[in-house]
């Protein structure tokens, strides 16, 4: 009887806790927005990355481009759309008409890839070929052995050193009759793009190495547990751990899964074994409402994009510097922006080439499927962040590694290749480990929360508020790592520190970490109507 009393004031308790929460993040957003805007406009004529952009005559503001990797994106993003649109209607006119399997499709495809690698790497075609001709061989002479893994990593990982090293090599270091190849490079620099061609690579060597071994997946026992293939469909788990068939273990299949046109340049990544499947069969889970309802989604999220880097120049405060003139305050609300925007830029730059992949009948993992402000522990992070990677991860490396066995061991090599995979950047590395470091008090705490069993109401409350703090705590290293890797870079530890732990530091602090543990107790509650559904 006490129990059940105990359990109607923590329901009861909980529901006031959710208004106070909601409450709160209004207000924080609130204050947040104004802030951002002030910021904006009072610093606007020391950020020398603003441009006029399409909305500046109705915001009156220029828009931020000072991301690279964005700008290029949104500049190049009406002929990407002609180029895609294209494409898209020459192969799936091909695949109804003439009725293209796996074999045909991949000549079809290698056709079209071709000519858009030939934009993009001119004469540098000769450089992907070759390497990735090479591997092919090393894959079928040695497949068999058992110390293959150690031939397929080392000879992946040297090229991805090298091609970092020499830039992407020139064609006078193979002899001077060749030199004159080097001015026809085309318009984007190849070695970048081969970083996706190397988990490529990588995944048909392990694909075609695992498919006379008897797989240690439960279809049976995860058909039952997934929504998907209870609906009668197929979802990507399946066709990535069920092995094709022989021949489309073809030269043709292989080159073309490496260029393949609409994922070639970011992804998101799949599996030889479920590209070669959707090849030969093409996707049925999204059906042509469904992708429609895609891009408009896609289309509404752009638009809130191009409001934001008109509003808020948040990374242009972040690449010009001028954070560390401001308030402990206002060096949080500039490194929380910086995290959205580069949220919502891989977003969107993923969710467009999914776009075109689902058009053409190939559906790969999707990217960022949680939002970064529904994250409250390092793994859920990095599974929804760049997830399909997450998967690649997984599949070809922390399960080879031993798995949850040598859990602690693993995310140090796999961090250490995810930042090596990125640049050979010591900022990146710095990063990387930082965020080992955060993992493994996460790990610990995981582990001793699975042993030790909550019944009560009561220890249950205690349980769920000393989850919050953690994850508090979690939120605040995330941040941190992320400022370290992609802003503020090592050198600037010493001065995020010292700036916030001084008098005018410590409140800012206090708040910040009050934040994000009312933000965990609200993820909870978001947690907990999911699971009411």
């Amino acid at each position: 009887m006490k129990e059940a009393e105990t359990e109607m004031n923590i329901k009861s308790w909980k529901q006031r806790e959710l208004l106070f929460l909601i409450l709160y993040a209004i207000a924080f957003y609130f204050i947040l927005i104004l802030r951002s805007l002030r910021l904006s406009r009072d610093h606007h004529s020391q950020l020398y990355t603003l441009r006029p952009g399409w909305l500046s005559k109705f915001t009156h503001r220029s828009t931020d481009v000072s991301d690279a990797q964005w700008r290029n994106f949104r500049a190049n993003l009406p002929i990407l759309t002609i180029v895609f649109g294209v494409f898209a209607l020459a192969a799936n006119g091909s695949r109804a008409f003439l009725g293209l399997k796996a074999k045909g499709m991949s000549f079809l495809w290698l056709f079209i890839s071709f000519i858009y690698l030939t934009y993009l790497h001119g004469a540098c075609i000769l450089f992907i070929l070759s390497l990735a001709s090479v591997n092919y061989l090393l894959v079928k002479i040695f497949a068999r052995k058992k110390y293959f893994p150690v031939v397929l990593w080392s000879f992946n990982i040297f090229f991805l050193i090298c091609n970092r090293v020499y830039e992407g090599y020139s064609f006078s270091m193979i002899g001077q009759q060749w030199a004159y190849l080097d001015n026809f490079r085309g318009t984007f620099r190849w070695h970048i793009c081969f970083n996706f061609v190397v988990l490529r690579m990588i995944s048909f060597g392990y694909d075609y190495h695992w498919a006379d071994q008897e797989s240690r997946f439960d279809q049976k026992k995860h058909v039952q547990r997934c929504h998907i293939c209870k609906s009668g469909q197929t979802c990507y788990q399946i066709l990535q751990e069920r092995s094709v068939q022989n021949d489309n273990y073809a030269f043709s299949i292989y080159i073309c899964y490496l260029v393949y046109a609409p994922l070639y340049l970011a992804g998101p990544i799949i599996s030889f074994n479920a590209f070669a499947s959707q090849l030969d069969v093409p996707q049925n889970n999204y059906s042509v409402r469904d992708v429609t309802w895609y891009g408009l989604r896609w289309v509404f999220s752009l638009l809130l994009m191009e409001l934001m880097a008109h509003l808020f120049h948040y990374n242009a405060f972040a690449i010009s510097g001028l954070w560390k003139q401001l308030s402990p305050m206002d060096v949080f609300i500039i490194g929380y922006g910086v995290l959205n925007f580069m949220w919502l830029k891989f977003f969107l730059i993923w969710r467009y080439f999914r776009f075109w992949s689902l058009i053409c009948g190939i559906e790969a993992p999707e990217n960022m499927p949680r939002c970064i402000n529904n994250c409250h522990n390092l793994e859920s992070f990095w599974k929804n962040w760049h997830a399909s990677y997450n998967k690649w991860l997984v599949r070809y490396m922390y399960i080879p590694l031993g798995g949850s066995r040598k859990k602690l061991l693993n995310v140090w090599v796999i961090f250490t290749f995810v930042a090596i995979w990125h640049d050979l950047e010591w900022k990146l590395l710095s990063w990387a480990w930082l965020t080992c470091l955060f993992f493994i008090p996460e790990m610990i705490l995981k582990s001793a929360a699975s042993a030790l069993q909550v019944e009560s109401a009561l220890g249950q409350f205690v349980f769920r508020e000393l989850s919050a703090v953690a994850g508090a705590i979690t939120i605040t290293c995330l941040m941190v790592a992320n400022l370290v890797g992609y802003v503020i870079g090592p050198s600037g530890i010493n001065w995020l520190v010292s700036h916030f732990l001084q008098k005018e530091g410590l409140p800012v602090l206090g708040g910040m970490f009050l934040t994000f543990y009312i933000g965990t107790k609200l993820m909870f509650h978001i947690d907990d109507a999911k699971q009411r559904r």
